[in-house]
């Protein structure tokens, strides 16, 4: 039976750079449409004290999710060094398809990976594509999802994309929206008779009784826009917890069932969601083994990229195979875990070897 592994990763990071500074002229208002009485200064040094978001990138307007899905995708490819033709599956996780402005209409007719397979023009009919709506997780869900048609032998080679353009779902008066920001990036898993490296372990778990819609499509809290028109809400607070509660315990879940000490993990690449609630999750999961959390364990970039979700991971895994990111690096033998937390609520991790 073959192992599964990440043979070449790529990225595309966005133009348009949105700093905070660029937010003081917006109108915020609470959920009942009622102004907020602190001033834009404050409210947006509070949210950066928080999440640690300085700026974040959109999209230039003429391109689409699918578009910098497929970015993405080729500098995984030349990454790499496969032939796109021999690939069995590609998979592209995203949430909302390719974003049509200014009619706010959500397009994933075709599906993202067919897009992006024509934009490769992929002739091999036998390269399956399809889409993952997993919320923030659906990119390390897209690895697993690899994996299992590796170990199933019915698939050699499988690029996987997570590829988001949150900016066009916005509501521009919630404060949340400074958050949210866009991104792709992609892998290339490959199988290998390697035993002792690629993907180890995996866990992934949905909670849906009671926090089915703690992430959600809403109205604006303007009460004069358009009210057919939805947008990303969170009910941020219960989201955090949840994290604190659930995400610690899938990571020990997936490094349990590796067989691997918590001593021989050298990095987590965690979503990248809110900086304290990422660093919150690091601490606890370090807790259930009654350790403390290495220093630099946690490679972090959403202090200039936002929350891009799909994007977040594979984006920082490229960065730092590619030295991108200030005093983080992986060695071979270096042994990682991959994790996520988004709408769903969706919970995975893996554990990996290089």
């Amino acid at each position: 039976m073959f192992n599964s592994k990440i043979t070449g990763t790529g990225c595309y990071v966005p133009t348009v750079i949105q700093e905070n500074e660029k937010f003081i002229n917006h109108r915020f208002l609470n959920a009942d449409g009622s102004d907020f009485e602190a001033a834009n200064d404050v409210i947006i040094e509070k949210f950066k004290s928080i999440t640690g978001i300085e700026e974040r990138r959109y999209a230039s307007e003429e391109l689409q999710t699918s578009d910098i899905a497929f970015f993405a995708a080729q500098k995984a490819i030349e990454s790499s060094g496969v032939n796109p033709e021999e690939l069995d599956y590609l998979i592209v996780a995203h949430n909302f398809g390719d974003v049509k402005r200014p009619a706010g209409q959500n397009d994933i007719l075709p599906s993202l990976a067919t897009r992006v397979k024509h934009h490769l023009q992929i002739e091999n009919p036998n390269c399956v594509a399809y889409d993952i709506l997993f919320g923030c997780p659906g990119w390390v869900e897209g690895v697993i999802q690899a994996q299992a048609f590796i170990k199933a032998g019915i698939a050699k080679k499988a690029l996987v994309i997570g590829a988001e353009t949150l900016s066009r779902v916005v509501d521009k008066t919630d404060r949340d929206s400074m958050i949210f920001s866009d991104g792709a990036g992609a892998c290339i898993v490959e199988a290998t008779e390697e035993k002792d490296s690629g993907i180890l372990s995996h866990a992934t778990q949905t909670f849906a009784k009671e926090e089915a819609y703690y992430l959600f499509f809403g109205k604006s809290f303007d009460a004069n826009a358009n009210p057919e028109e939805r947008y990303i809400k969170m009910q941020g607070r219960k989201i955090y917890e949840f994290a604190l509660s659930k995400v610690p315990q899938a990571m020990k879940i997936a490094l349990d069932k590796s067989g691997v000490g918590i001593d021989e993990v050298k990095k987590v690449f965690i979503h990248q969601a809110n900086e304290k609630m990422d660093e919150a999750i690091i601490k606890r999961f370090y807790r259930l083994f009654k350790k403390q959390a290495p220093k630099d364990i946690m490679p972090m970039n959403i202090h200039k990229f936002g929350n891009s979700s799909v994007a977040t991971v594979p984006t920082l895994l490229d960065l730092v195979l590619n030295g991108q990111i200030e005093n983080q690096e992986v060695q071979k033998g270096d042994v990682v875990i991959f994790a996520s937390v988004g709408s769903g609520m969706n919970i995975n991790a893996i554990v990996y070897r290089f």
